[in-house]
């Protein structure tokens, strides 16, 4: 098991227990104490978790309760549109593109209607966007059926993932971190945003000012992994370095 995947896990035991100490973790992962503390020190500079003593708890944020996609859909409305519209001028014809879960990711399927691509999405609101229009390839990945938020997720969802290879992939989050770090709040999303990552050639995280610095209390990627980040003029400055520095490019809508 990776460091990323344990620490993931750690963050996944403590949104069910609330709390957790060091050596239930480590008997729970089969590792040592020792690699415990290590994690949660950097989960705890992360804002992801609070370390107590002999243990760790989640940060109140991170237990914040899922909104549905309508209302997430009405929240920052005209920046998200903005985002989207900059992202679909990313793509080129002909190009096969992964659309994350989202209402920005929702928007840009919107802005490529009638162009020549091939679409992979898990967002069911994608599909009402592009059902219809013939010169859209496009292509759904299977899952369990996530009413509330219009997705699919699951390990088939996740097993999909592994039989494509993209171009491009739009990303959403909930968070984008002073340090760099890229989160989300819902543990069913997580992998697959990260299976998502693992197939595409180049990541495009689309991400407007609220985004900076959100929420979130699972690591989805650090913006080390974005080869270009979509945002608004509000965004954080030295976050947006961060990802200059990297190597990645920003676009500001």
């Amino acid at each position: 098991m990776t460091s990323s995947k344990r620490r993931a896990q750690i963050v996944s035991s403590l949104r069910t227990k609330g709390a957790a100490s060091v050596k239930e973790l480590a008997e729970s992962l089969q590792v040592s104490e020792s690699t415990i503390r290590r994690d949660l020190d950097l989960l705890d500079r992360n804002g992801e978790l609070v370390r107590t003593y002999g243990g760790a708890a989640l940060t109140p944020r991170a237990a914040v309760p899922e909104v549905s996609f309508a209302v997430s859909a009405e929240h920052d409305s005209a920046e998200k549109e903005a985002v989207a519209a900059r992202a679909a001028a990313l793509v080129e014809d002909d190009m096969v593109v992964v659309l994350d879960i989202g209402t920005s990711t929702r928007l840009l399927a919107r802005h490529l209607r009638g162009r020549p691509v091939t679409v992979i999405t898990a967002n069911l609101a994608v599909l009402d966007e592009l059902r219809d229009d013939e010169a859209v390839r496009l292509c759904l990945l299977g899952g369990v059926v996530r009413r509330n938020y219009l997705t699919l997720v699951g390990s088939l969802t996740e097993t999909a993932l592994r039989q494509v290879r993209a171009d491009l992939v739009f990303l959403s989050c909930t968070g984008v971190r002073p340090n760099g770090l890229v989160v989300d709040d819902m543990e069913v999303e997580t992998p697959i945003k990260q299976a998502m990552i693992e197939s595409a050639d180049r990541v495009v995280l689309v991400a407007s000012e609220a985004k900076f610095p959100g929420t979130g209390s699972l690591r989805v990627c650090s913006l080390a992994q974005v080869d270009a980040l979509v945002t608004t003029a509000g965004a954080d400055p030295k976050t947006l370095e961060l990802c200059r520095q990297a190597g990645g490019k920003v676009f500001i809508a």
